[in-house]
């Protein structure tokens, strides 16, 4: 999942937000370095992650795709996955997205520091074009296909993918809303889980 998914499965827990939105920039047992809360944040990010990959309807979404993306469909259909939730936000939240999105804005801005090096260079850009709001629209996942494709050097080519979206749009989005409420379960079970230990 992408950053609104990881975000939003965080139990309104700012510190387990931060350790969810800065996993993927800590390596190994680096965690332990951060609070605990941080700590459990990571640790839950990885669960989520592990569980998104072998899941088989996420697999059936990848299978959607062309196949000039290779091992960056996993990438694409988290960014779709996150557009779903975002365009279905009500559903699962009785908090605006934007209220939810511009909030989490402000943790990142009081803790910016903590960051690792990499999440603190694109905390501004993701402020600044206020991605999780964004999501919503087709037009706002097209722009961050653009930029993820430029971060590939133009070798993922996953500035395409906005027209897979489109033309595969009513099953990818039914993909999501199956998968994604086996993914709330299971991450409220695991969050129980790791707090517990």
């Amino acid at each position: 999942m992408n950053y609104l998914a990881h975000l939003y499965l965080s139990d309104n827990d700012k510190n387990i937000q931060l350790g969810n939105f800065m996993a993927d920039a800590v390596k190994g047992k680096m965690y332990k370095n951060y609070s605990k809360g941080i700590q459990t944040g990571i640790i839950l990010h990885r669960n989520i992650d592990s569980f998104t990959d072998n899941d088989i309807i996420v697999k059936q979404s990848k299978r959607r795709l062309h196949s000039r993306y290779r091992h960056y469909k996993g990438v694409i259909i988290d960014i779709f996955y996150d557009h779903f939730l975002a365009k279905n936000w009500s559903n699962y939240s009785s908090i605006l997205l934007y209220d939810f999105s511009h909030s989490f804005y402000k943790t990142l801005e009081e803790n910016i520091e903590i960051l690792p090096e990499k999440m603190q260079a694109i905390t501004p850009y993701i402020i600044k074009y206020d991605w999780l709001t964004n999501y919503k629209t087709i037009e706002g996942i097209g722009k961050v296909l653009i930029g993820m494709n430029k971060r590939t050097g133009e070798v993922s080519q996953m500035h395409l993918a906005i027209n897979d979206l489109k033309e595969n749009y009513d099953d990818f989005e039914n993909d999501f809303k199956l998968f994604f409420e086996k993914l709330r379960i299971f991450s409220t079970d695991k969050l129980k889980e790791i707090r517990n230990s």
